[in-house]
């Protein structure tokens, strides 16, 4: 039996479309730089072989989340600009700075702990300052950011700390036209020649995500920050597909099937009995559960390419497996059922998944659970 069979499930990473995914944001970045956003574990693909296909096809950040995040990549030997922005109090601000990560800086509280760490280890820490513009997260609000430019700037002053970047985020970037972005564009530009005037010489600012980065070419400065869009998922199908932005999706989520037979007509599938068999057929069941990260809000509607067809998830999503009626179909116990992939096959994408489950695609590679391995081809 080939390894593909033997597995019970398994999320195939095609790192080449990876970097192809790359080339092509790079190009529509214009002369902006490029920063892969691996948190989440690469959004559910694997971090460390992601950061460094990126890298490997151009990119020259990496981005995370979590401090931790941006601390396994260096312990994996991934070189190169590595920027981190969630933060809470009493973070692992100096493993950080002795590890050349960039931090974000929302607040006094945390400039005031970076410039303490920075004491601490001796060393200057780069910091980037988050505006914000109006999405109303993490940021510093524009009444309260020459206070925190005004002491960012003492700091600079000190050695303790070199403002690196300026920086914030789009509240409604992947619905092209809303009236929000023009607005947090002009904010940002306002907050940035606020910075300047003060003394700031930021290496890079940037407040492009995957959508404006594709929709929003006013908004590249010098660093767009790309995070789905790499994965080949588009971040607004309400205007085009991954092909209509020159993407191919990564993730390719399969499972061998467990068990195969025949059931007479009115027979009761799953918890609850939500589905019974319209007549006599053949079932197939898929080892694949909300445990694994199948989302049970899908039950009766997630699709899933089994024996040559499209079929749909009969009755409820279980913790580690669901049924689906092959409608007198025949297949083995082995087989592959596809639930999203590219689609070149005819298979299901992860965007039928979302419209299925109610969600964005986004959730759906990403919350692809451990239990499933990451086999990682195109290397």
């Amino acid at each position: 039996m080939n390894e593909k069979a033997s597995l019970r499930a398994r999320a195939e990473i095609d790192l080449a479309a990876l970097r192809a995914n790359v080339r092509e944001l790079r190009a529509r970045a214009g002369g902006a730089q490029l920063m892969a956003v691996v948190k989440s574990d690469a959004y559910g693909h694997g971090a460390v072989p992601c950061a460094r296909a990126a890298l490997e096809a151009g990119a020259t950040w990496l981005g995370t989340a979590t401090p931790q995040e941006a601390l396994a990549l260096r312990e994996a030997g991934l070189g190169g600009r590595v920027m981190c922005w969630l933060w809470t109090p009493g973070g692992p601000w100096r493993e950080a700075i002795e590890a050349d990560i960039d931090v974000s800086v929302s607040g006094l509280w945390a400039l005031r702990e970076v410039v303490t760490a920075a004491g601490e280890v001796g060393r200057t820490a780069r910091v980037h300052l988050k505006a914000d513009t109006g999405l109303g997260r993490n940021g510093c609000q524009p009444a309260d950011w020459p206070e925190l430019v005004a002491e960012a700037r003492a700091a600079e002053e000190t050695g303790a700390v070199t403002v690196t970047g300026l920086w914030s985020h789009f509240a409604c970037a992947d619905e092209p036209g809303h009236p929000s972005i023009a607005a947090q564009l002009s904010v940002f530009r306002d907050m940035v020649a606020y910075a300047e005037k003060a003394g700031v010489e930021p290496e890079v600012r940037h407040i492009a995500n995957s959508p404006a980065t594709l929709t929003v070419p006013e908004s590249h400065f010098d660093l767009v920050r790309t995070g789905i869009a790499l994965y080949g998922i588009s971040p607004s199908p309400e205007l085009g597909t991954p092909a209509d932005f020159g993407l191919r999706p990564v993730m390719t989520l399969s499972a061998s099937v467990a068990l195969v037979k025949q059931v007479p007509a009115g027979h009761g599938i799953s918890y609850g009995h939500h589905y019974t068999t319209p007549s006599e057929t053949t079932l197939a069941l898929v080892p694949l559960g909300y445990a694994d990260g199948i989302p049970r809000h899908a039950s009766g509607r997630g699709p899933v390419l089994v024996a040559g067809r499209v079929r749909t998830v009969a009755g409820r999503v279980a913790m580690d497996q669901f049924v689906v009626d092959l409608e007198g179909d025949r297949t083995e116990p082995g087989a592959e059922a596809v639930l999203f992939g590219p689609g070149d096959r005819g298979e299901p994408t992860a965007e039928d998944w979302a419209v299925a489950a109610d969600t964005i695609a986004y959730e759906i590679v990403t919350r692809i659970g451990t239990r499933v391995p990451r086999v990682h081809v195109g290397a």
